[in-house]
């Protein structure tokens, strides 16, 4: 597959098959894509694992006495709550230090001019009931740890302010505007202790897919035309919670180059492992090698550009937006490939899928040489339980590679738990959920 193809197919996976923001774009390009569907060139073939249930707890809150109310996560506090027979999900999901605090499904909303914007419906956690419940004010929520508080945007995306939401109440206590941004907020991460936000800003709706950037995308139904997101980032904020107070800072679409034409990414950004620094998933000059396809030594034939091991591609920048060096024990962090990152304790890093053609297989890295320390089951690891348990994506039973539910994995055990129900396969139906964890 040569560099086109490989950016037709990212951009066609992206048309298809929007994450945590729809935005997400350069951390596909290059590297095995993290999430697999029925409208992406590859994937993995389906394979029954071993699962061991174990019994199921719904816990409600609880009035400590002194009139205050005790959270239901906080109630549930280490014990695994499973719901094997919920997809999506009616009652709280938990395992370790990590609870499903909320989860969404997506869907196309056409526009007039063929344009269509990614929709997503939020289920928020009750606090009060241990129960999920929708809450379709929001186009965006970002959960707190401790479960307690969530940052949330108004339907009308950028947004120029964002509310902190109540999780027990649900009402929004307060609305903090982004000060001296250009365009609005699109998209907002809590740092690791809870304290500010990084409010990633864009001059246009990131949600928006645009019909003049139309491509073709191939399925098994055969061919169609897919409008495809146009970025406008403009920077980001870093925004102190109990304050309001926010500090703006103008960093535009990362462009890759020397592909006839330069691509551009609307990458949302991310706090690093312990808040120092922010960084977005981006595909650089330098982490890339050209192989030569037909071996003349002029780079000619099958070329094509392969990820260096040594960098996943993102670029770091510190609070006020200037490029920084990668942490030591970061550098093999991929949050595309494997969302859970960096183990608690920082001995081990989530790595990508392992598995083969009939198996689903994951792997831990060493944070220092990104050499496998372990290979375990699932498909995709999404948050570190604790030091040696996972909350992974897996294949149901019986089902395909999209059936997949979530699973309880432990280092060192082929032990696999069932934790959720299994998701439809078809895109953009209510079915078709994606998790929300944080630390409870």
């Amino acid at each position: 597959m040569n560099v086109e193809e490989l950016v037709r197919a990212s951009l066609r996976e992206q048309a298809a098959d929007s994450v945590s923001a729809p935005s997400d774009f350069a951390g596909r390009i290059l590297t095995a894509r993290r999430r697999r569907t029925r409208r992406t060139v590859t994937g993995v073939a389906a394979a029954t694992v071993l699962v061991v249930a174990v019994a199921v707890g719904v816990p409600v809150a609880l009035n400590s006495g002194d009139g205050s109310t005790q959270l239901a996560s906080e109630v549930s506090r280490g014990k695994t709550l499973t719901q094997v027979d919920q997809s999506p999900p009616r009652d709280l999901i938990a395992a370790g230090d990590q609870a499903l605090a909320a989860y969404y499904t997506l869907r196309k909303v056409e526009q007039p001019n063929r344009d269509q914007i990614m929709t997503r419906t939020y289920s928020l956690l009750d606090q009060k009931t241990g129960e999920y419940e929708v809450d379709a004010r929001w186009a965006y929520v970002a959960v707190a740890p401790g479960m307690r508080t969530a940052a949330v945007l108004e339907r009308q995306l950028p947004a120029t302010r964002i509310g902190v939401l109540d999780l027990l109440t649900k009402k929004v206590t307060r609305w903090i505007p982004v000060e001296g941004a250009e365009g609005g907020v699109g998209a907002v991460e809590f740092s690791p202790d809870g304290k500010r936000l990084i409010a990633t800003t864009y001059a246009k709706n990131p949600d928006r897919l645009s019909w003049s950037k139309r491509i073709e995308v191939s399925d098994a139904d055969g061919s169609a035309m897919q409008p495809q997101p146009v970025y406008s980032r403009t920077g980001f904020a870093i925004v102190d919670v109990g304050t309001g107070d926010s500090d703006w800072h103008e960093v535009p679409p990362h462009r890759i180059p020397g592909m006839g034409r330069d691509v551009e990414s609307g990458e949302k950004f991310h706090f690093n492992s312990d808040g120092t620094l922010v960084y977005e998933p981006a595909v650089i000059a330098e982490d890339v090698s050209l192989i030569d396809g037909d071996g003349d030594g002029d780079g000619g034939g099958m070329s094509a550009y392969e990820p260096a091991k040594a960098d996943p591609g993102r670029i770091f920048r510190d609070l006020r937006g200037q490029k920084a060096p990668a942490p030591p024990n970061e550098r093999y962090v991929d949050l595309k490939m494997a969302p859970a990152g960096l183990s608690p304790n920082g001995e081990l890093v989530a790595g990508p899928f392992a598995g083969g053609g009939h198996t689903t297989a994951t792997e831990v890295l060493d944070p220092g040489t990104g050499e496998r320390v372990a290979k375990l089951k699932g498909q995709e690891l999404l948050a570190w339980a604790d030091d040696k348990r996972l909350i992974a994506w897996d294949i149901a039973p019986g089902g395909n590679e999209f059936e997949n539910r979530l699973v309880l994995i432990t280092i060192g055990s082929d032990k696999v738990v069932p934790l959720s129900g299994a998701r439809t396969p078809k895109d953009y139906a209510p079915g078709r959920w994606e998790p929300i964890l944080a630390k409870r």
